[in-house]
């Protein structure tokens, strides 16, 4: 995928087709919408008979932050984590487009206008609830007029439902605010990912025998509900990625009087314990597949240590069992 950071930056001949929105969480709605995108391409190029090119115009930051910002936001996906995904899916090319006043107030035409001029627009595909422009005045019978007029169609995909439900953003931050991270995977047609950092904490973990990375994450990213969670690890090097089975803790650790959240990852079985040293100021992703339970005070430094154990006990059964149905299915 070639990348722009302002939609004026790119000059394509076209035709293009392309698609508009947030895309937070890039989940199996958004997805399917991307694959329809590269279906219509194809059917322009046979029309045509020319290449067409499958564009992805996405917003940072966020439009909520700007026109609201007294009121709190997180993201499921960083800008780039939505292109690297649509990449992924054979999107051709990503357009992070710096979202400002200036362009919140720019006329449907006018915005169109820039399409037309940069990407060569020829398709617009869209949810059926998409507006763009100033007080959102773009609804989809304006669109289809100023298409009428300047030469581009408006192709609408209808929303993806899971056993009867619409996939939406919305709802994944709240099942994510309630721990649901099994739900959240259904919806998201993989598991949720949080990217952080390596940084050193207060080694209590290797104090028990129990090593940690502590990881620290974007201010803006949405994190699970505090608890401990059945993860996988994500290492990359030169070479390769490196995929461990883990058990990562969200919360405060109020049995030690913690005062600030944190996201700490176990890795099970990381060979060997004295190279987590060589994890602080790496890169580690951590995908969240399975709640184990909520955040607990314990009565004693003692107990708590015993319940990790029993929580690394039921990670390993988790993978044990996946294990076993993957391995049944084949």
């Amino acid at each position: 995928m070639r990348i722009f950071t302002d939609l004026r930056q790119a000059q394509l001949d076209g035709p293009t087709v392309l698609t508009i929105g947030n895309f937070d969480g890039v989940h199996l709605g958004h997805q399917a919408l991307l694959t329809a995108m590269k279906a219509i391409a194809t059917r322009l190029e046979q029309e045509q008979g020319r290449p067409a090119a499958t564009a992805i115009l996405t917003f940072d930051p966020h439009p909520a932050r700007v026109l609201r910002p007294e009121v709190p936001f997180h993201l499921l996906t960083t800008p780039m984590e939505r292109l690297e995904i649509a990449a992924g899916l054979g999107v051709a090319y990503g357009i992070i487009q710096p979202f400002t006043h200036e362009i919140a107030q720019l006329t449907p035409e006018a915005f169109i206008t820039l399409l037309k001029k940069h990407l060569g627009l020829a398709a617009l595909v869209v949810g059926p609830d998409f507006a763009l422009g100033r007080n959102r005045s773009g609804d989809l019978p304006s669109l289809r007029a100023l298409g009428a007029a300047m030469g581009f169609t408006v192709e609408v995909i209808e929303p993806t439902a899971i056993q009867e439900e619409i996939v939406r953003s919305s709802r994944i931050r709240a099942l994510l605010n309630e721990g649901e991270v099994a739900r959240v995977t259904a919806l998201l047609g993989r598991p949720y990912r949080v990217v952080g950092v390596v940084e050193h904490g207060n080694q209590r973990g290797r104090q028990v025998g129990i090593p940690t990375a502590d990881l620290r994450t974007p201010p803006e990213k949405v994190l699970p509900a505090d608890g401990v969670y059945v993860t996988r690890t994500l290492i990359a090097s030169f070479e390769r990625i490196d995929i461990y089975p883990s058990v990562t803790n969200i919360g405060v650790r109020p049995t030690v009087n913690g005062l600030h959240r944190r996201v700490e990852t176990h890795i099970l079985d990381f060979p060997p314990p004295d190279e987590v040293d060589d994890l602080y100021g790496r890169t580690l992703a951590v995908d969240f597949l399975s709640r184990l339970r909520g955040e607990m005070r314990f009565p004693s430094l003692g107990e708590l240590v015993k319940q990790i154990h029993a929580d690394i006990a039921q990670a390993r059964a988790w993978f044990a069992s996946e294990a076993q149905k993957a391995a049944a299915e084949q």
